[in-house]
């Protein structure tokens, strides 16, 4: 445990906050990353995520805190990450790319830290701001998304050795894979159901018969 979760691991994830080039060159060629700290960090977004949905004052949010459902939100928070990392590494693979399956999913992991940090307070906030000061909560919000959106460009790039333009083509053939691997995966879900089926009218026909 203390291999994953160590003093230099947690170093490493801050680090990358002030210095994204050396921190994801490090976790690259160094092997200072962490996989399951990377996983920490996608699932504690999930939970900051849905409390910010559930908990913030109806001054900024319209949204019903019944309708949240922290479990089910993470799950997706994570697979929707997973499926991210595994459409990145293959089309990476195919335009030589030096990045491993544990780095892209260490990058992304550790590039929601801004939104972990700042999304919690922004979330306090807004329970004592007045209706005309949504600026400050909205400031604490956006600070968070670029911060993070920065460092995972700027972790992408590093991990793979790309220039700016071939980080982009790559995130966009990233997104065309994960359509495919979704619609795939609902392909191959529908023909087993189907065979399901089919294989469960046979048995009833046979029961019936017999």
């Amino acid at each position: 445990m203390n291999r994953y979760f160590s003093k230099h691991k947690f170093s490493a994830l801050f680090a990358i906050l002030t210095h994204p080039l050396q921190g994801f060159y490090e976790i690259r060629h160094r092997s200072m990353g962490s996989v399951p700290l990377a996983i920490l960090m996608i699932l504690l977004f999930g939970m900051t995520y849905s409390f910010n949905r559930a908990a913030a004052s109806f001054v900024v949010s319209d949204v019903n805190p019944q309708w949240v459902n922290m479990p089910r939100e993470c799950g997706a928070v994570l697979l929707l990450f997973l499926l991210f990392a595994i459409g990145n590494w293959s089309v990476t693979c195919l335009m030589e790319g030096e990045g491993r399956f544990s780095d892209i999913l260490t990058v992304t992991g550790y590039a929601l830290l801004p939104l972990v940090l700042t999304w919690i307070p922004a979330t306090f906030l807004s329970w004592i701001i007045a209706a005309n000061e949504q600026t400050f909560y909205l400031i604490f919000i956006w600070f968070g998304v670029i911060w993070s959106v920065f460092l995972f460009f700027t972790g992408i790039m590093t991990v793979h050795a790309f220039s700016l333009a071939k980080t982009l083509a790559t995130l966009f053939f990233t997104a065309i894979s994960i359509f495919i691997i979704i619609f795939i995966s609902v392909m191959l879900v529908n023909l087993l159901n189907q065979v399901y089926m089919f294989f469960r009218s046979v048995y009833t026909e046979v029961i019936f018969r017999f």
